[in-house]
C-alpha cells in the first residue's frame, strides 16, 4: 500500500463549475417566480447545478444518509450524558428504525447506511456490512494518550475514502452526513479549539444529550488536557486526527475529501462533521465548496468551525439530537431547491 499523501487533495479537488453556476443564475433570472422570492433555495439550486455540471439541475433522486460510528475513551471521564461505550445502543436503534435519523430518512425517501469504525463491542453483535471497515474497538482516551496509532489513523482515513468512492460509484447524488458516538463531541471540540487557536472553555458545549454543570466542567478539563497533546502536531492533519480525533472522525475527514474529489455534494450535521470539515479544509482549501451546513446545533465549537469555514447553516431549530438529525432536517430544503430549479418554467 502506497504512503498516504494528503497534499494530493489540494491538487485533485476542484471547485464546482463556475461557468455552469453562472448559467444557472441566468436561467434563474428568467423564471416566472421573481428573483429573491425563493430565498436561499435559489442559492442551493445554483450550487447543485455547479456540482452536477448541468443546467437545469437534476432533481435529487439518490440521497444517502451516512452515519459513522465510534466510541471514545474520553467518555470514561463522565463527559457525556450517555454511558461510556454506549454507541452500540445508538447503532442498534438506527438499524431497528427506532432513532430520529431512521424516521426522518424514511420520510425523505433516503437510504441509510451505518459504518462502524470503532464501536466498543464485539463485532459479531452488529451486521457484517456495518463492521467491515472497523479499525479498532473504541478510540484512545485523548486527554492522556493518542486516539489512534499512525497505522490505525491511515487505515481509518483510507476507509473514509473508500466509502466515498463506493457512494459515488453507486450513483449517490447527495450525502447526508452524521455520526453515532459517545464522547465524540469532546474529540471534535478539541480539534476545533486546536485549529482555531482558542481555549477549552470557548468550545465546550453540552453535547447532544445535554450534560449538567459538573459534567461540563469535566468535559472542559478533558478538552484542556487533550489540547496540550494536540497543539504540537497541528502541522500534520493525519497526526492531529490520530492524537485527538478517533477512528470515526478520521474516516469522516477522509470521506469528505474524497467526496469532493468525486464531486459528491454533502450536507454536514453537527459539531463532529464540522470538526472534520475544518481539518479537511486545512488539507484542501477548495473542499468546503462541496458542502452545506444543515443546521446550527447550539454547540459553540460547531459555530466557531463553521465561521472559520464560511458555511452558514440552513436551519436553526435548536435540535440537539445529533446522529445526522440536523442534516436530515435540511435534506427536504435541498431537495426542494433542486426540484424548483429543475421544473419551474422559464419565461420566453
Amino acid at each position: 500500500m502506497s504512503a498516504l499523501n494528503l497534499d494530493d487533495f489540494a491538487h485533485l479537488i476542484e471547485r464546482p463549475d463556475g461557468g455552469v453556476r453562472r448559467d444557472a443564475e441566468e436561467r434563474r433570472a428568467r423564471l416566472a417566480v421573481p428573483p429573491g422570492a425563493l430565498g436561499r433555495l435559489d442559492e442551493l439550486g445554483e450550487w447543485l447545478a455547479a456540482a452536477q455540471q448541468q443546467v437545469p439541475v437534476r432533481p435529487i433522486e439518490r440521497a444517502r444518509v451516512l452515519l459513522f460510528a465510534g466510541d471514545h475513551g474520553v467518555a470514561e471521564l463522565g463527559v457525556s450524558a450517555r454511558p461510556a461505550g454506549g454507541t452500540k445502543d445508538l447503532v442498534r436503534a438506527v438499524l431497528d428504525g427506532a432513532s430520529p435519523a431512521a424516521v426522518l430518512a424514511r420520510g425523505a425517501g433516503a437510504q441509510l447506511r451505518v459504518v462502524d469504525m470503532a464501536v466498543d463491542c464485539d463485532p459479531k453483535e452488529l451486521p457484517e456490512e456495518v463492521t467491515r471497515y472497523r479499525v479498532r474497538r473504541g478510540s484512545g482516551r485523548i486527554d492522556v494518550e493518542d486516539a489512534l496509532t499512525a497505522e490505525e489513523a491511515e487505515a481509518a482515513f483510507r476507509a473514509g475514502m473508500a466509502i466515498a468512492d463506493e457512494e459515488a460509484d453507486a450513483g449517490t447524488d447527495l450525502v447526508v452526513l452524521g455520526d453515532l458516538s459517545v464522547g465524540g463531541t469532546t474529540a471534535a471540540s478539541t480539534l476545533i479549539a486546536a485549529l482555531c487557536g482558542t481555549d477549552a472553555s470557548v468550545v465546550t458545549g453540552r453535547g447532544g444529550a445535554p450534560i449538567d454543570d459538573l459534567a461540563w466542567m469535566r468535559k472542559c478539563a478533558a478538552i484542556r488536557d487533550a489540547l496540550r497533546r494536540a497543539r504540537p502536531v497541528l502541522g500534520d492533519q493525519l497526526e492531529l486526527l490520530a492524537a485527538s480525533g478517533g477512528a470515526d472522525l478520521t474516516a469522516i475527514t477522509g470521506f469528505l475529501l474524497q467526496s469532493a474529489v468525486r464531486r459528491t455534494p454533502v450536507i454536514l450535521d453537527g459539531v463532529v462533521s464540522a470538526a472534520c470539515a475544518l481539518v479537511a479544509q486545512r488539507v484542501a482549501f477548495r473542499a468546503p465548496d462541496w458542502w452545506v451546513a444543515g443546521q446550527a446545533s447550539g454547540e459553540p465549537a460547531q459555530a466557531k468551525a463553521l465561521d472559520r469555514i464560511a458555511l452558514n447553516p440552513l436551519l436553526d431549530h435548536g435540535v440537539t439530537a445529533g446522529e445526522g438529525t440536523g442534516a436530515l432536517l435540511a435534506l427536504p430544503l435541498v431537495q426542494a431547491a433542486a426540484a424548483l430549479a429543475a421544473e419551474l418554467p422559464v419565461r420566453d
